[in-house]
């Protein structure tokens, strides 16, 4: 991630930050937000690049994606989708809908004909336009009348069909990781469906799915710190210590001059570290 997409992605969380003094789990969560909305900063960074060709800019010989064979292939949909998904008709009533997503602790599913398309997606806040008319039928008044328009129009569904969103918002199987992220993240959607070509359901992907698939946990990271030591620099990695809390690696130890800098700017280069911590000597 570059310093540009820390920034903004940091930012972005601290829009978030609540007035009055976090929860004890509060600090972990807007870490793994800003660290998430980095990964959604670079996605949406790419898609631009890829829309918007140079003047002079060749068409590609090789697939957009692709990776080099030395390089881990990128996550994708399919590597972190749920299966089999919950789903409902577009006749199942009002209150097995409700159900459906109490029993499954979701907060949306999607809506399919009887070839198994998906054909809409009905959500909690589909549901509530309906329960708040039918618990307050009507308010006095133009303006009133005016401003409960939209949730008159969903009252008056009695199926997933007539009360779901379409046409649904979906991703394949093939997709980046990182892309179906950008797509949560730019239609504010907290679960996917992912289907095949024909638009068939074959999975869910949530939010929290794409979250933990694109934050690696700390132990991962200083895995990796350790590797660049030993592979990169021929050094022993047990001559140093290395602590990583939250994305942020603490290097402690000693080195040669012409080495420590070198050392910081790679561990500083690895994805998911957010910051790095200097405690080392020089020999």
């Amino acid at each position: 991630m570059s310093d540009f997409e820390r920034h903004a992605s940091g930012t972005e969380a601290r829009r978030t930050t609540p007035g009055r003094p976090w929860a004890p789990a509060e600090g972990q969560r807007q870490d793994a937000l800003q660290r998430y909305l980095g990964a959604v900063a670079a996605a949406a960074a790419t898609k631009a690049d890829e829309s918007v060709p140079g003047p002079e800019e060749a068409v590609p010989s090789a697939p957009v994606h692709e990776t080099p064979a030395h390089e881990p292939a990128p996550l994708r949909v399919r590597d972190v989708m749920s299966v089999p998904a919950t789903s409902v008709t577009g006749d199942t009533p009002f209150l097995d809908v409700a159900h459906t997503l109490a029993h499954e602790q979701v907060s949306a599913v999607p809506v399919v004909d009887t070839d198994d398309h998906v054909i809409g997606v009905v959500s909690e806040s589909d549901l509530l336009a309906k329960a708040a008319v039918m618990a307050k039928p009507h308010r006095h008044g133009a303006l009133g009348r005016l401003r409960q328009h939209h949730l008159y129009e969903k009252s008056r569904g009695e199926t997933a069909a007539t009360l779901m969103t379409f046409p649904p918002v979906t991703v394949r199987p093939g997709d980046l990781v990182t892309d179906a992220a950008w797509t949560a993240a730019h239609g504010r959607l907290k679960r996917l469906p992912v289907t095949d070509g024909q638009g068939r359901l074959v999975g869910v992907v949530s939010r929290v799915d794409l979250l933990r698939a694109l934050i690696r946990d700390d132990a991962e990271i200083r895995a990796e710190v350790e590797s660049v030591i030993r592979h990169q620099f021929l050094l022993d990695p047990t001559a140093f210590d290395v602590t990583v809390e939250h994305g942020v690696v603490a290097l402690a130890g000693r080195g040669d001059a012409a080495t420590v800098p070198k050392l910081l700017e790679a561990v500083r280069g690895i994805e998911d570290v957010v910051g790095v911590v200097d405690r080392l000597g020089v020999d």
